[in-house]
């Protein structure tokens, strides 16, 4: 340090103009010793000042026009490391990268409660919990899977079967999702093997596996009925849906919030809508009568979705961003469940739910009049009518029912929360298993370059959107218990009783109106 102020001293202080025979520098000594006697003046009183307030006998605050905060040091996050796709080594080598972590530790080991529908998990799994899972009973779903799925040692592994015939691209993608989840949670994931139906309906029906030891086969899908034992796991679209231009769930969900914000719920159209495609079920078509015409009004405003139309204008029509412009949105199946749920629900409106016959992983958590609105199948367009007509006529109570719909989708089914069902159905199935899992001869190893890098378009572009680069920053939450009996029940008893309530609301009201006519 004393060599540095003398090197300091020496280009500066020691220049020819400020020599000590210099007139200049006579001046220069003169006003630095001014200016020091001043300086130590000041800096006295201000040591007196600060004692005499820190005893306690000087107030600060009556002098000066604020109060001084302590400023917290800057917290230093620690550099999160990101693995983009390395499509390069793919096409060297056809084989998987092995730079991805094999381990992490989160930066927040954060162990928070996971919703209350994950407990659904556990009455999903019931079928073979005294039994456990034989490998028989697994063989036993092959007849109706399009693929098996192993993951060994923090590798994943699929076996296709071509028996079946695809649906569009739904099996890479839910492929796709679960090797995404080994990114989210490396090392974390437990051997298992798991055959998967991407079709719609549910197969394995309950009544064929009622005597003891029947075995049923544990197949995983996209939803199932109260008379099947199909797991239900979450559909593909999370991680895009490609032929009809749907981003993934962290961008899309981004986009309706953002949609959410440009029309005041009281400021939307104040009728039910719905736009999808009615031809794919009997229940839609029976939907498209209840639209509103010259003759009549059901406060419904019903529009066909040609998908095919749209693929040819680039999908400027379907952007779901911008279908949050109606007060009531409707929720009505296909050939079973919808993937619109999701997106209908998340519009801050409430939702006119025309009564269901399949459930997905989420729905069974929510609840009639708080979270959306039960509509009657069998008369769909007088139970429509009088739902806009009620919500219109309480604005506050009907708004509060279509934000909680939206707060739960938004909130509890954030994608953090979708890898954390997805991490805990298959670690409770994996417990269950009673053998080994193995590789069979068939199968491949998958990983995301392997499923991305051999893709085009835009099925490239969505798995490139979907992909996590690094892993998660918190733990799993943590797995809530099993219902109690008496709790399901209960929980079960709530839900009718609800919906009971609205279908008596639903009758005094026309009778109401009859009566009236009869006057």
């Amino acid at each position: 340090m004393k060599e540095k102020n003398e090197k300091l001293k020496n280009e500066f202080w020691l220049r020819p103009a400020f020599q000590n025979n210099s007139p200049k520098w006579k001046y220069f000594k003169k006003k630095t010793t001014t200016t020091l006697t001043k300086s130590l003046t000041l800096f006295f009183f201000l040591l007196v000042v600060s004692l005499l307030f820190f005893a306690g006998w000087f107030d600060l605050a009556k002098y000066t026009s604020h109060f001084y905060k302590k400023v917290a040091a800057p917290t230093i996050q620690p550099q999160i490391l990101e693995f983009p796709l390395d499509c390069s080594a793919w096409n060297q080598s056809n084989k998987c990268p092995i730079n991805y972590p094999t381990s992490y530790k989160p930066l927040n080991p954060n162990n928070s409660t996971c919703p209350e529908y994950f407990r659904w998990i556990h009455e999903d799994l019931k079928p073979w919990k005294e039994t456990g899972i034989t490998r028989e009973m697994l063989e036993k779903g092959k007849r109706n899977a399009h693929f098996r799925l192993i993951i060994l040692d923090g590798k994943i592994y699929v076996e296709k079967y071509n028996t079946k015939k695809f649906i569009q691209t739904r099996h890479l993608y839910t492929m796709y999702g679960i090797v995404q989840l080994l990114r989210w949670y490396p090392g974390k994931l437990p051997n298992l093997e798991i055959m998967f139906d991407t079709d719609d309906r549910p197969v394995v029906r309950s009544k064929d596996y009622r005597k003891p030891n029947s075995g049923p086969p544990p197949l995983f899908r996209y939803c199932s009925d109260w008379h099947s034992l199909d797991i239900v796991f979450p559909d593909w679209s999370f991680w895009g849906w490609a032929e009809t231009n749907i981003r993934p769930w962290r961008s899309v969900i981004k986009e309706i919030k953002e949609g959410n914000k440009r029309t005041k719920w009281k400021d939307r159209v104040p009728f039910a809508y719905w736009k999808g495609n009615p031809h794919v079920s009997p229940i839609r078509k029976d939907l498209m009568k209840c639209n509103i015409t010259d003759k009549q009004n059901f406060h419904t405003l019903l529009y066909v979705q040609d998908w095919d139309d749209q693929s040819k204008k680039g999908f400027k029509e379907s952007d779901l961003a911008n279908q949050c412009t109606h007060r009531y949105k409707i929720y009505v199946e296909g050939w079973a469940w919808s993937v619109s749920e999701k997106y209908i629900l998340a519009c801050d409106s409430p939702t006119l739910y025309i009564k269901p016959h399949f459930h997905d992983f989420f729905m069974r958590g929510m609840i009639p009049q708080q979270h959306y609105w039960p509509i009657r199948e069998n008369n769909k367009c007088g139970s429509l009518n009088f739902a806009v007509q009620w919500g219109n006529n309480h604005t506050h109570k009907a708004e509060a029912i279509g934000k909680a719909g939206s707060d739960f989708i938004h909130e509890d089914m954030k994608m953090e929360y979708v890898f954390d069902y997805i991490f805990h159905l298959l670690n409770e199935y994996a417990k269950l298993l009673k053998f080994e899992p193995k590789i069979p001869s068939e199968a491949v190893e998958i990983c995301s370059e392997s499923l991305a890098c051999t893709s085009q378009g835009i099925w490239r572009k969505f798995m490139e959107e979907g992909l996590e680069k690094s892993p998660s920053y918190t733990n799993p939450c943590t797995l809530p218990p099993p219902y109690e009996p008496q709790e399901i029940k209960s929980f079960v008893e709530q839900k009718i009783k609800a919906t009971q309530q609205v279908e008596a609301w639903e009758n005094e009201f026309w009778s109401n109106q009859n009566n009236k006519q009869l006057l």
